[in-house]
């Protein structure tokens, strides 16, 4: 089922979200609507603040996009993204390495809304699936998706990692998606 993506202002976004401690035929339910809701809007992330449900769980399906390359490795060794998409990620714990860089980035709850983000190019992922656990690194747009989507699960938004004078150049627009 495809749900609502709630725009900013939306409470839920700044929401830090709580820990799932069951994975039942609730939360099953739910990462395959947010899949489905994630295509659907024709992105490449989405966490469960973004439907208005502030929990710890995000979907990452970065699978096709070759115009910006990611990586992935699973106990060291690199594996095919294709052969692993889409991430259900639950209750993720993520560290930041390498050098940091700046990418265009844009958000489903902010539409129309894009600016260059500057985020570390590589991630170590420690999360549940909904078939266990699972521990990997991801290098480029994967790693980036994944920072995105962990930021939301914290109450954080892209818009908070703007540099001060790209934000203000937005905010007439971001305050136009607020007022909504």
């Amino acid at each position: 089922m495809i749900l609502e993506i709630v725009q900013y202002g939306h409470p839920a976004l700044r929401a830090k979200g709580s820990r799932i401690e069951k994975i039942d035929s609730n939360i099953r339910q739910l990462a395959e609507d947010m899949l489905e809701t994630m295509v659907d809007a024709d992105g490449i992330g989405l966490a469960a603040q973004q439907i208005g449900r502030p929990i710890q769980m995000c979907v990452v399906d970065v699978a096709g996009v070759s115009d910006r390359p990611s990586a992935l490795r699973i106990n060291g060794q690199a594996v095919d993204i294709e052969d692993h998409m889409p991430l259900i990620l639950i209750n993720p714990e993520v560290e930041t390495f390498g050098k940091s860089r700046s990418g265009v980035e844009g958000c489903l709850s902010f539409p129309g809304l894009r600016g260059d983000i500057t985020r570390p190019y590589s991630v170590k992922v420690k999360a549940k699936t909904l078939d266990g656990d699972i521990t990997f690194e991801a290098d480029g747009l994967l790693a980036r998706a994944i920072q995105h989507e962990h930021d939301h699960l914290h109450g954080l938004l892209f818009i908070d990692r703007m540099e001060p004078t790209q934000r203000k150049e937005l905010e007439p627009k971001i305050e136009m998606l607020h007022q909504r």
